[in-house]
């Protein structure tokens, strides 16, 4: 599936619309964010099961201040409504199949009730899966 631009109006509809997403905040200024692009271009051709999508945080700053983007780029990784990782810095490809592949593996249900049980940052439950 190609990646698909994205918008603050349709950013919901992709959250709650796909069991997993993934979502590239960037800015057409950002080196970075030029470097990070084609390898999450690949990785979308690679995962047709997966949604992708871009957020150009210049045109969408509503969202990206939701979202609690301090800098591009960030990558958001979304199961089941679930934001299950979220971190700023471009990744070399090996690690973005290798956060795909977590993210896939990650039963979102199991890691909430344990995220709870632990009293630990719900919000991060791949970096709670990896310990």
């Amino acid at each position: 599936m190609a990646v698909q631009e994205m918008t603050s109006a349709d950013f919901e509809q992709a959250v709650t619309g796909n069991e997993l997403a993934l979502f590239d905040f960037y800015a057409t200024w950002c080196g970075p964010c030029k470097a990070f692009g084609p390898i999450f271009d690949k990785a979308s051709d690679a995962n047709p099961d997966m949604f992708f999508g871009r957020i150009d945080i210049d045109k969408n700053q509503d969202l990206a201040n939701a979202a609690n983007i301090q800098a591009v780029p960030t990558l958001m990784i979304v199961k089941k409504g679930h934001v299950i990782y979220q971190e700023a810095g471009a990744l070399r490809a090996a690690d973005l199949d290798d956060l795909i592949s977590q993210a896939k593996a990650l039963d979102v249900d199991a890691a909430l009730a344990e995220a709870k049980a632990d009293g630990a940052d719900q919000n991060e439950l791949l970096e709670e899966q990896e310990q």
